[in-house]
């Protein structure tokens, strides 16, 4: 009888022990979802020096057209004198005009991601980040202008 009862309490204790084993462990209780962060304040941008008000003004304001019927337009940001802001499809890139030692004018983002370059028969709109251009064979109506100039 007491090998019964030992036997009986053994396969007690087993099915138990099974029973344990096999139950779903416990979900990790939920973290909470962090709060969102206010979109931060564009910061003003640096004033203008001499050289960059100079650049800005050989910059070829109003529409150009470019390759593959796209276009971008240039004009002078309404915020901060010296800068110039590109828009290219809904995207506007504020930027810095730096005159290089070629004679072509870079206008740089200040986010760092979008760079045109002007020279005297056209223009190109890159993206550094990515390293390609985004629109090329951009001209403007000064640039046309001096195309047609141009002897044959």
């Amino acid at each position: 009888m007491i090998r019964t009862a030992v036997f009986a309490v053994a396969i007690a204790f087993a099915s138990v022990s099974a029973l344990a084993q096999t139950a779903p462990a416990a979900k990790p209780a939920a973290k909470p979802a962090p709060a969102k962060k206010a979109a931060p304040a564009d910061k003003p941008l640096p004033a203008a020096d001499q050289a960059q008000l100079d650049a800005a003004e050989r910059t070829h304001y109003g529409p150009y057209d470019c390759d593959l019927k796209q276009s971008i337009d240039v004009s002078i940001n309404p915020k901060s004198p010296g800068y110039v802001d590109v828009k290219f499809g809904k995207q506007l890139y504020t930027m810095k005009p730096v005159l290089s030692s070629t004679g072509a004018l870079r206008l740089e983002d200040v986010k760092g991601v979008g760079l045109l370059i002007q020279i005297a028969n056209k223009s190109m709109l890159m993206d550094t980040k990515a390293g390609k251009r985004l629109v090329d064979a951009c001209v403007h109506e000064k640039q046309r202008a001096f195309n047609e100039a141009q002897p044959k």
